[in-house]
């Protein structure tokens, strides 16, 4: 360095930041769209995976299958309890439900048709009854099979003590079927109404004038009136089957008719004759002929009247047996899946009416579905460690159906206040206790309705009756609204199977 040269000046050093970033050198991923780890911080598959519950394929199977069952039986429950409990939102639209206490004057004729086969037992007092109604203007043809001497020897005496009212009409057609047996009478019917009652229906001598009465007021093409199971003290399951028919017939068939589409009840229906020719009668291969009727008379836009008065219901039985109560509720059901097969209910004008439509006539195969699988869900409860959120969805039916238990205990309670049957302790036990056992065994109805609808076998199995509900006709009490239902009650009940005859 030369002393004599002046210093030279050295810049100071600009300060280092405290972090000093590393450049990430790594190569950037190739990652597509829509796949892998997105950008905009999605969930990569590996993510998802791990999301997961880490199941076998066989509990993916099994607890899927217990997660169905519950979700389907929820639906049906809530639903179902919703149309259960339709008349009773208020005190008015309980008395919409029927009919007036004050009828007009008599405007239709009547033909009662009343099929039998082997009912030598009940047919007698059974037309008896029916001759003694108060309207000016019916008659009452019945129908017997040209092999059944004994039922065509007490109807033919019964003629003979009503000779202006009671006709006979022979059915020689083999095989033999209630759709055939009315198709032939109606041939020779009169009236502009035609009338349906089963061989066992006790009648109450005003019905025919408070049916004509409906007719005026509301233009309906068609009347469905009330039809009511008695002996509801017989067994455990003719409870239950009383209570169906009660809610059913007092409530979910007013629920039908505001929505246009209704399968009708098999007897205490009355149809302007117009309309029946117009559809050729009843489907004579149809196991529930008085559903397909009611659909299709829906669908072309007849319009539909219901009414069910406690004091002049049409009175009925229980099956004799549990066999005889399961072929019945089989044909009911293989009924609803060749109506469902044969498709008018697509004619319905408007989307919502056809999807109710499906889901109605559809029933027998949601219950024979959720039949085979609550076996495989209740084997996994006891045998397998089911993890937590699945043992939690499987009690998602129970809340609906505490809620129809207190409908039904109200509803029982009602039905033996309304007809003066003593309704005790142990009837509301056999209520409780005979809830799943009855829900098997409408399952078990349903497996089998579908097992013949496709095996093609459509034979007729008919109903036993003896008369268990012959009684005389008390007056019951004027309709109320039965305590704490109409304003507290909102979830569904799981029997799903509508009562026809």
């Amino acid at each position: 360095m030369n002393p004599n040269s002046e210093p030279v000046e050295v810049p100071a050093a600009e300060p280092a930041p405290l972090l000093t970033p590393v450049p990430d050198t790594s190569p950037a991923p190739d990652i597509a769209p829509n796949r892998g780890a997105a950008a905009d911080g999605g969930v990569s598959d590996t993510q998802l995976h791990s999301l997961l519950p880490d199941w076998s394929v066989g509990q993916w199977i099994g607890y899927t299958s217990m997660i169905l069952v519950a979700i389907l039986l929820t639906v049906i429950a809530v639903t179902t309890l919703w149309w259960m409990l339709h008349a009773w939102r208020s005190r008015d639209s309980l008395q919409r439900t029927g009919f007036s206490r004050t009828p007009r004057p008599a405007a239709e004729s009547f033909t009662l048709l009343v099929p039998g086969r082997h009912e030598e037992e009940v047919m007698g007092q059974t037309l008896d009854k029916l001759a003694e109604q108060d309207h000016p203007d019916f008659e009452i043809i019945v129908i017997v099979g040209h092999d059944d001497p004994g039922t065509e020897a007490v109807v033919r005496a019964a003629a003979a003590r009503h000779p202006h009212l009671i006709k006979v009409v022979v059915d020689s057609s083999v095989p033999k079927n209630k759709p055939k047996a009315l198709n032939l009478a109606l041939k020779s019917a009169r009236g502009s109404v035609i009338g349906v009652f089963d061989a066992e229906d006790d009648v109450h001598p005003r019905l025919l004038s408070l049916v004509d009465s409906r007719f005026t007021e509301t233009g309906a093409d068609v009347v469905q009136g009330g039809v009511q199971l008695m002996n509801f003290d017989t067994t455990w399951w003719s409870l239950r089957n009383v209570l169906e028919y009660y809610f059913w017939f007092r409530s979910r068939l007013h629920f039908h008719a505001n929505a246009k589409f209704i399968p009708l009840g098999g007897n205490t229906v009355f149809i302007r004759r117009t309309w029946l020719e117009w559809s050729d009668g009843w489907d004579a291969e149809c196991l529930a002929e008085d559903c397909e009727v009611g659909v299709r008379l829906s669908s072309q836009g007849a319009t539909v009247a219901v009414a069910y008065s406690p004091e002049v219901v049409t009175r009925e039985e229980t099956p004799g047996t549990l066999t005889s109560l399961f072929k019945q509720r089989t044909r009911w059901n293989q009924g609803f899946l060749q109506v469902l097969g044969k498709g008018e209910w697509r004619k319905l004008p408007t989307k919502r009416q056809r999807l109710f439509a499906r889901y109605i006539l559809a029933m027998p195969f949601l219950q024979a579905a959720t039949g085979l699988l609550i076996p495989v869900s209740i084997a996994l409860v006891i045998f397998a460690k089911v993890p937590v959120v699945v043992a939690l969805i499987t009690f998602l039916p129970l809340a609906p159906t505490i809620v129809t238990l207190a409908a039904e205990a109200a509803g029982l309670s009602e039905f033996g206040r309304l007809y003066g049957k003593k309704v005790r302790l142990r009837d509301y036990v056999r209520l409780v206790l005979g809830t799943f056992p009855y829900q098997v065994f409408l399952a078990a109805a349903a497996v089998r309705a579908v097992y013949r609808q496709l095996k093609g076998e459509n034979s007729w199995e008919k109903t036993e009756h003896s008369g268990a509900h012959r009684t005389t006709f008390d007056t019951p009490e004027p309709q109320q609204e039965f305590a704490g239902v109409a304003t507290s009650t909102s979830a569904a009940q799981l029997s799903t199977s509508g009562a026809s005859s």
